[in-house]
């Protein structure tokens, strides 16, 4: 079964819980509503037989509503199928955990949680992964300025600003390709 073949499947599954499809240069996506997602997940793990969860991401779209978007890649490792799992999420919402089904997911919803401060229900040990607790800000949101804010936390590195903006980790914007925009290029 090819991957527009399991996204059929998935449609008749969900029925009108299924947002919406497309296909774009051969990958397929399926966006589910947010209250379809768990059970989108696990028919895609249990009956579709999609074994690896590559990545859990989420999209800030800061002046849409729902604010937010999770993003699933999934694949089937037998036949490196890939499926992408899309769902809308308010900021005010909590998603549904993929833990009980893909132990990876784990980490990947901390980093989400920590990064964008999406919540996700029952999972086994949400706290940050990379921010230090007690944090104020989600860095990766749309509002968090590229120059950092003050931070006046006592044992940390800096006490100052934390800036981004030409940091090792950002690329320039330029009509250059990605290969030269690439931070690590720059040396």
């Amino acid at each position: 079964m090819n991957a527009k073949e399991a996204l059929e499947k998935l449609s008749s599954h969900l029925g009108d819980k299924l947002l919406s499809s497309h296909e774009f240069r051969g990958e397929q996506t399926a966006v589910v509503a947010l209250d379809a997602l768990f059970d989108a997940l696990k028919y895609c793990h249990t009956e579709l037989n999609f074994d690896l969860l590559i990545d859990i991401s989420s999209i800030d779209h800061e002046t849409r509503d729902p604010r937010f978007e999770m993003v699933y890649e999934l694949c089937r490792i037998e036949d490196e199928c890939h499926l992408r799992i899309k769902s809308p999420v308010a900021e005010d919402e909590a998603v549904p955990t993929a833990v009980p089904l893909w132990d990876t997911a784990n980490w990947h919803e901390r980093e989400v949680y920590d990064m964008m401060g999406i919540r996700f229900a029952d999972h086994p040990d949400l706290r940050r992964i990379l921010m230090w607790e007690g944090y104020p800000f989600y860095p990766l949101r749309k509002e968090f300025p590229l120059a950092g804010k003050p931070s006046d936390m006592p044992d940390v590195a800096f006490t100052g600003e934390a800036p981004l903006e030409g940091g090792p980790f950002v690329t320039s914007p330029s009509e250059a390709g990605a290969k030269s925009r690439e931070p690590r290029a720059r040396d």
